[in-house]
């Protein structure tokens, strides 16, 4: 299934995060935080302003963002959990 975000959405898929401390202990599932970093796999079209025209958005697929920890929606697709998170939601673009 392909998702289209709609307006100034954007579909991102959050970055595994590592699951060893760096003394060597493992963090299971439950206690390990949820990462703050994606990668934009799909962006809409942008925000329609008052004005009726459309502001093209400032990232793109491909990009790595940073996020807030409770930013955006759950969503699952084809197995794989994704966030949908409007793109004032993202904080940054990790550059290099």
């Amino acid at each position: 299934m392909k998702l289209r975000p709609l307006h100034d959405r954007v579909i991102i898929k959050r970055m595994d995060n590592e699951r060893k401390t760096s003394s060597g202990i493992v963090i299971p599932d439950n206690a390990a935080e949820k990462p703050d970093q994606g990668e934009v796999l799909a962006v809409g079209d942008g925000k329609v302003g008052d004005d009726g025209k459309v502001r093209p958005m400032a990232v793109k697929v491909g990009d790595k963002v940073l996020f807030g920890k409770y930013s955006g929606q759950t969503v699952k697709v084809d197995g794989e959990e994704m966030l949908v998170m409007r793109e004032e939601d993202i904080m940054a673009v990790v550059e290099g």
